[in-house]
């Protein structure tokens, strides 16, 4: 009886081994939570926008519009126009959240989110570092080098923010949370098919 015991132990042992095996050994970042509130078609008070003096806006090398930029801020306000007394139509509450320029006027720029809602911001709430989203409706496989039969990294949700490193070729080079490694280039938003990137 014991015998028979102790072998029915092994294989409940050998059973639970090979589901430890069968488990898939890759993490997975997990998206953020919404970021963006709409709000009621008013005017906010003042104090809440940047206060910096208007600078030359002709000095100096013209960057390309449209180009890809970050929110430099936890809280930014998105207004109908490209001025203070135009009303908020929606809050984005995300420091590094990639977005899109498409236009600029003085001091303003007007942006578009992954979803394509945009509106103007002052250009002190944005930032020159570089950032992607994951797009698609599946996780994406972040992979050690840019190569389909590179070993997996970490598994990245749909909405997941990285940290853009470079790109060459079809595949960007990322980070997010202490992983890195590398995409297909058509699996990220912020980062144009034939630009040539690199930290």
């Amino acid at each position: 009886m014991r015998k028979i015991l102790l072998a029915m132990g092994m294989i409940g042992m050998l059973a639970g081994a090979g589901h430890c095996l069968a488990a898939d050994p890759v993490a997975t970042v997990k998206a953020p939570p919404a970021v963006k509130t709409a709000v009621k078609p008013t005017v906010a008070a003042k104090s809440v926008e940047p206060t910096s003096a208007a600078d030359n806006v002709n000095a100096g090398p013209q960057l390309p519009v449209p180009r890809f930029v970050t929110l430099s801020v936890d809280e930014v306000n998105v207004r109908t126009g490209p001025a203070l007394k135009y009303p908020i139509k929606f809050i984005i509450r995300k420091d590094g959240l990639p977005v899109e320029i498409v236009r600029e006027f003085d001091v303003w720029r007007q942006i578009r989110d992954v979803d394509g809602d945009g509106g103007w911001v002052h250009k002190s709430m944005l930032s020159g570092r570089r950032a992607v989203i994951i797009r698609g409706k599946q996780n994406q496989t972040l992979l050690k080098k840019p190569d389909d039969g590179s070993r997996p990294v970490v598994k990245l949700e749909p909405g997941v923010i990285a940290s853009l490193g470079k790109c060459k070729g079809g595949w960007c080079d990322l980070k997010v949370q202490g992983y890195n490694g590398w995409i297909k280039r058509d699996n990220v938003w912020g980062v144009y098919p034939d630009e040539k990137f690199q930290e």
